[in-house]
């Protein structure tokens, strides 16, 4: 299965990502808000998860830097964001994830997008 990368400051949601990928067999490392160890460990990983609904992390900011500077390599990038909140839906789009979901839709499918990630097909929006 895949190796993961999550910045997931909330503790509560972190883990029941964390639970979701450990039951579909993916490998995680969880990370509640250090910019510069999700920097270190994404390159090592299939999957960089972040939580783009939280002030703790600028994950759109961080996720466009590290594309920009070639520091994600073959990495595919998922985000998840507030469904009210479409401007950080956008802003994610812009910044170059390669997925962006609803929370509602990453803690129903999150083990399923992340495998399909993984995999490189192109998952569904």
């Amino acid at each position: 299965m895949a190796r993961v990368v999550a910045l997931v400051p909330d503790l509560l949601f972190g883990s029941k990502v964390q639970a979701a990928l450990a039951a579909a067999g993916h490998e995680l490392q969880l990370l509640t808000g250090d910019e510069l160890a999700a920097r270190a460990a994404a390159p090592a990983a299939d999957v960089l998860v972040v939580d783009l609904a939280t002030d703790t992390v600028d994950g759109c900011s961080l996720v466009e830097s590290m594309r920009r500077a070639g520091e994600l390599g073959t990495t595919r990038t998922l985000g998840f964001y507030s469904h009210v909140d479409v401007q950080t839906r956008d802003r994610a789009l812009g910044a170059g994830f390669d997925l962006v979901v609803p929370r509602s839709r990453m803690n129903r499918e999150g083990a399923e997008l992340v495998t399909r990630l993984a995999g490189r097909s192109a998952p569904s929006a």
